[in-house]
């Protein structure tokens, strides 16, 4: 199981593993916290067997779903339908709480008896990590499930936040393997080498997510102008930069041929990159936001605002004064 808080780095660490030779043989569900899967559409290149658990997260509103996901690989490998695998991968929601899913294993014998989890790795942003375990019930209980700790993007966050994390995560969870990633990588053996069972913390508690946070969709059909998407988040940055949990997605922009894969976490703007084609075949900018008491109807009037003054003509005086 790969876990961690929105945009801790989980599918950039997954998809990495996946083009290892080591990786070759697995399976993948991805969970996510939006109506929109854009971690699935990303990771569908690296591998044949992808399954996608839509809104929610498997440790509440989809648990069924991941039970029915699970068995349901099974059955297209043995009927042919898909490529023989070895492994799966979980990728949960970064607002799941591991302990659910690991109950569910424990209580459903059929499908203890075809799965037991070899680990748990919970990758932790070295950037934003210690903060978002200041205010977030799930991203501690992700830190006291784990069995092996990934540290994420430590190039951003600064020198003195690292031991303070550090001693944290130690605070939470003295037993698990502390690993630094080096840009999205780490030994595959992290991701394959189980850990005994009786090693595993009995930490248990109920899913509850946290009050305020919200998912939602930004869509548009038409091509979209880079600087008017760009002053818009900056905006919203400087703003509520705290209150923006994770913002990713496809944009379709005015000029690019391929879909511009843009992600935000909190304060911290990814660059935005070109892809060369379009993952799904599907045009259309969308931009999956989980934010914390910001709505979608703010987002948008903001978004629609800056384009509009993006796209007024200068008056006779601006243009004679430029």
């Amino acid at each position: 199981m790969l876990t961690g808080f929105l945009g801790a780095g989980k599918t950039t660490l997954l998809r990495n593993f996946l083009a290892t030779p080591e990786g070759s043989g697995t399976a993948v569900i991805v969970n996510e916290y939006g109506a929109v899967g854009i971690d699935d559409a990303l990771i569908r290149g690296s591998t044949d067997q992808t399954t996608l658990l839509g809104n929610g997260c498997v440790c509440c509103v989809t648990r069924t779903d991941l039970q029915n996901a699970l068995r349901n690989l099974v059955i297209d490998r043995e009927r042919g339908k898909i490529p023989p695998f070895v492994r799966i991968v979980i990728e949960t929601s970064g607002m799941a709480d591991p302990a659910p899913i690991l109950q569910t294993f424990a209580t459903d014998r059929s499908l203890g008896g075809e799965f037991f989890v070899e680990v748990v790795v919970t990758v932790v942003d070295a950037a934003t990590g210690l903060e978002t375990i200041g205010w977030s019930s799930e991203s501690r209980k992700q830190v006291i499930l784990a069995d092996r700790l990934i540290l994420s993007k430590t190039d951003l966050a600064h020198p003195d936040a690292d031991d303070g994390l550090r001693k944290k995560l130690r605070e939470l969870n003295s037993h698990a393997e502390l690993i630094v990633a080096n840009e999205g990588h780490v030994d595959p053996a992290c991701l394959i080498e189980g850990i005994e069972a009786g090693e595993r913390s009995a930490f248990v508690a109920e899913a509850e997510h946290s009050d305020g946070i919200t998912s939602f969709v930004v869509t548009e059909n038409l091509p979209l102008k880079w600087a008017s998407f760009a002053r818009t988040m900056e905006t919203l940055v400087a703003l509520r930069g705290s209150d923006l949990l994770r913002v990713k997605g496809f944009l379709d922009v005015q000029g690019c041929r391929g879909p511009v894969l843009v992600q935000f976490v909190q304060h911290l703007a990814h660059p935005p990159v070109e892809l060369a084609a379009w993952p799904d075949g599907e045009h259309g900018s969308r931009i999956v936001f989980i934010t914390r008491n910001i709505s979608e109807a703010q987002v948008r009037g903001l978004l629609a605002a800056v384009s509009a003054i993006e796209d007024k003509p200068a008056s006779k005086s601006e243009s004679s004064q430029s």
